[in-house]
């Protein structure tokens, strides 16, 4: 089969006889396919579960550790940048080593700062072991998805992405919400152990379930045929060829709208118990973190149908085009997220917040309908930018998940001290000037560059 493209065929060497036995993704049964699933959706739960578990309990870890909530904050928003940036080294890794061996030791590097976390005396101990931690972020998002193309059909793959999102949508909204329960009743320090018990069980998960994919396994031999030097070798480390991919228009407008939406998501996350509990004099972590039930059943809702919905949507542009399949084809189903959910379910949470209308109801109803919104959305997104380059899909979803993450963090830093300065109202008035950029976006995408070749 490599015999077309490598000058000295003969050169090439077999897998010795100790290789994992390699799968073809197509064949494996339905039950093996959405057993992986489940796994590397559970592995993205961790990654988000950890990002988001310390918000509800940052008063108290701030006390512990003498620091202040906002410096708190700030540390949070560099975790989420080297969450952002992880994929720039772990996905060479595993075009060196294998995606299934990396894919592990990622998780074990998961696993140690979780402790690290627990048993940290200070500030300082307790921000680099979550920096460490962070830096094996969005590689299990980046990882899951080329999974996901490996082992599912295209016509299944955005259900697929669907169930997957599911891991990284119910972290933002369980962490807080377990958050408050363990801060509550135990202590802080808790939640981390938890976390370092999840990360365990997945790598156990991932060794036992997830196998040696053909795809994968060919560029690793290939890798090892070409015999490379220490400078090849580093070359894989540099950045440029992910960076590259953002001078395709359509993917950086991809990006720059799921940035969008990351600000969306840790500006309503980050937010709560700043602006929830004065309005309502809510005074324990437990009853906030409550709350992110709210948003969190929207994320969950948002993915399953935004999956459903985005595959819908592709089998209706194949008869229309008399069986031609566009990448872009299914960005249509997530306009109804970025110009009407999202901006009433916004509108009402912030102003209503603001002016002191509708009580409690008002705030959680809104928060579930944003989270709908959010990830119908995403789930197209997602799908868009593992399917639109094949050929360097890793590099692809890795460049979405940087821009999407550096978002994020700017949002999780900023959004507390804008709501002080403007009010809440005014500041989701902003998020949702933010969505009806990313909206317009996604129109240039599937007006201008979703064309049949030639038409």
């Amino acid at each position: 089969m490599g015999s077309s493209t490598h000058s000295e065929p003969t050169d090439l060497p077999t897998p010795p006889p100790t290789s994992p036995k390699v799968v073809v993704g197509y064949d494996l049964p339905t039950w093996r396919k959405y057993l992986i699933l489940f796994v590397i959706s559970w592995l993205t739960l961790v990654v988000t579960f950890s990002s988001t578990s310390m918000l509800i309990a940052t008063p108290e870890i701030a006390s512990d550790l003498s620091t202040t909530p906002e410096i708190l904050d700030v540390t949070n928003a560099g975790v989420l940048v080297a969450m952002g940036l992880s994929s720039l080294i772990w996905s060479p890794l595993s075009d060196l080593f294998g995606r299934r061996k990396i894919y592990d030791v990622a998780i074990f590097f998961m696993f140690v700062p979780s402790i690290g976390a627990a048993v940290a005396p200070n500030l300082a101990a307790f921000t680099a072991m979550r920096l460490v931690g962070g830096l094996t972020g969005t590689y299990f998002m980046v990882a899951g998805q080329t999974v996901i193309t490996d082992i599912f059909e295209p016509l299944y793959r955005g259900q697929a992405t669907g169930f997957f999102m599911v891991g990284s949508v119910a972290g933002p909204a369980l962490g807080p919400c377990i958050g408050g329960v363990i801060v509550t009743f135990s202590h802080w320090r808790d939640i981390y152990w938890l976390q370092a018990a999840m990360s365990g069980f997945g790598l156990v998960l991932s060794i036992i379930v997830i196998p040696s994919i053909k795809r994968e396994v060919e560029v690793v031999h290939v890798a090892g045929a070409q015999k490379l030097s220490l400078y090849k070798t580093l070359q894989k480390f540099n950045p440029l060829g992910v960076f590259r991919q953002l001078l395709s228009p359509n993917i950086l407008l991809a990006d720059v709208t799921c940035g969008c939406l990351a600000v969306t998501q840790y500006g309503i996350l980050t937010s709560v118990r700043h602006v929830i509990n004065p309005r309502f004099n809510l005074t324990t972590p437990l009853i906030s973190g409550i709350f992110y039930i709210a948003p969190g059943a929207g994320f969950f809702v948002g993915s399953i149908v935004g999956g459903r919905l985005s595959d819908r949507t592709v089998r209706r542009y194949i008869a229309k085009r008399n069986g031609i399949r566009l990448p872009g084809d299914r960005l249509n189903s997530g306009l109804i997220g970025l110009f009407v959910i999202l901006p009433i379910s916004l509108l009402l949470l912030g102003w209503g917040l603001q002016e002191g209308i509708g009580g409690l109801a008002l705030p959680i109803v809104a928060a579930f309908w944003a989270g709908v919104g959010l990830m119908g959305t995403f789930n197209a997104l997602n799908t868009y930018t593992a399917e639109v380059n094949p050929a360097k899909k890793a590099e692809v979803i890795c460049t979405k998940y940087i821009v999407q993450y550096l978002f994020g963090a700017g949002s999780s830093a900023a959004i507390v001290p804008l709501i002080d300065a403007i009010g809440v109202g005014w500041s989701f008035t902003f998020l949702v000037a933010l969505d009806f950029i990313g909206g317009g976006m996604v129109l240039l995408i599937t007006r201008v560059w979703t064309k049949v070749p030639n038409e």
